[in-house]
């Protein structure tokens, strides 16, 4: 039989983080059709690492611990190469020919949605880490959970932030890309900005081509705004960002919901990437207490994913490590791997973790969990806001263009 995935990686315990406690029985195998190329491949590797660097940390603790049994944990991964097409039939193929016990999602809405239209066929559970909108979670699929916040929350928390600035800014322009999460994450940004008093003086979508988005910029400076956010992902916000410069638009404050977070945004950017915003799902500077059986805070997972994979991780590593540990958390409460009663423990959980409240609404969606707002000064990656989560200053106004 042809199939178009092939399986990247199996679970190994050669790099061991800690002594292995017993020696597993048997093997949990999980399916990821992820993207390792295209135009989600940056955001897709950091999905990856996150998986990796759990099911990495189980091995070498003994393994996933299944009533009285210990099980070692495999990954078996697919290159959906950025297109949810792809991804449907990948997923497919792990469950219908790998057959893989459970599912861990892709990276981005798009992939996600598809991908979760197959496990709901097969009935097999699926966390999802980085499909933020709600769409995949209004079908009244059964099978599938999300531990990030939702889309509509993605830039809320930096219009909050926005409106406690002095002098505080009066209008704002939101450009979105034209896929369902970013038009989510915009539509949430436009109501928060209508609820806090701010002027919307734009607010419209771009096409998937640099035209298109330098289209966006003009417009955008046409219309003088105070502050600009953009939903979208990690290449077209870079588009943006740089024609934003090329045009000499001028803001007090430069937002992303996806981008900053990112290591190539402030690579590549360089001193342009000065102040500007980040929406994110969690930083190293939340103080969540989480559960025994993996990192219970984010500077000790931030410490050690840095050790183990080679740089600090970003959000989309964190909430990678968050979907599996919804299901470490859910096969430890269920005492099996039977997929229905995996499937009622997940319903059921309420846990804290590192990345903090996995806990899921009727809907499989986490709801619960706050985000965080994260500002770029100078080589590093600071929270800012809430204030309670902060471990730095704000930069207001953002400075001029380095011209």
């Amino acid at each position: 039989m042809r199939r178009a995935h092939v399986i990247l990686a199996l679970a190994t315990f050669a790099l061991a983080i800690a002594p292995a406690a017993a020696a597993p029985k048997r093997t949990v195998v999980f399916g990821a059709a992820v993207s390792l190329s295209g135009s989600l491949q940056k955001e897709g590797v950091l999905t990856k690492e996150g998986y990796d660097f759990w099911m990495r940390y189980v091995n070498a603790h003994g393994g996933l611990r299944v009533g009285t049994q210990r099980y070692a944990v495999a990954i078996h991964y697919a290159d959906d190469q950025s297109n949810a097409q792809t991804t449907a039939k990948l997923v497919e193929g792990l469950i219908s020919e790998d057959k893989v016990d459970f599912i861990l999602g892709p990276y981005a809405s798009g992939p996600t949605f598809a991908a979760a239209t197959i496990a709901e066929r097969h009935a097999v559970p699926m966390v999802d880490s980085s499909g933020a909108a709600e769409r995949i979670f209004n079908q009244g699929y059964r099978y599938t959970f999300g531990v990030l916040s939702p889309a509509r929350k993605y830039l809320v928390g930096i219009i909050e932030y926005a409106v406690k600035r002095s002098p505080a800014p009066r209008t704002i322009a939101i450009t979105s890309a034209s896929d369902p999460f970013s038009l989510e994450v915009q539509q949430g940004a436009v109501q928060s900005a209508n609820d806090h008093g701010l002027r919307v003086v734009y607010a419209d979508r771009y096409a998937d081509d640099p035209n298109s988005v330098a289209a966006a910029a003009a417009a955008v400076k046409a219309v003088h705004p105070d502050v600009i956010l953009a939903a979208g992902h990690l290449q077209d916000a870079m588009q943006l960002h740089r024609a934003l410069k090329e045009q000499h638009v001028s803001a007090k404050i430069y937002g992303y919901s996806v981008g900053p977070d990112t290591p190539e945004f402030r690579t590549a950017l360089g001193a342009d990437s000065q102040a500007v915003l980040g929406s994110a799902q969690w930083s190293g500077a939340v103080s969540y207490a989480g559960e025994e059986g993996f990192y219970q805070s984010a500077r000790a997972y931030e410490a050690a994913f840095t050790r183990d994979i080679g740089h600090s991780p970003d959000y989309h590593n964190a909430e990678a490590s968050a979907a599996c540990l919804a299901f470490q958390y859910a096969i430890q409460r269920a005492g099996t791997v039977d997929r229905e009663a995996v499937r009622e423990s997940l319903a059921k959980l309420d846990v804290v973790t590192f990345f903090g409240l996995l806990k899921f609404d009727q809907r499989g969606l986490n709801v619960f969990k706050p985000m965080v707002v994260n500002q770029i000064q100078g080589a590093k990656l600071l929270t800012i806001y809430p204030y309670r989560l902060a471990d730095a200053k704000p930069v207001y106004p953002a400075p001029p263009w380095a011209y």
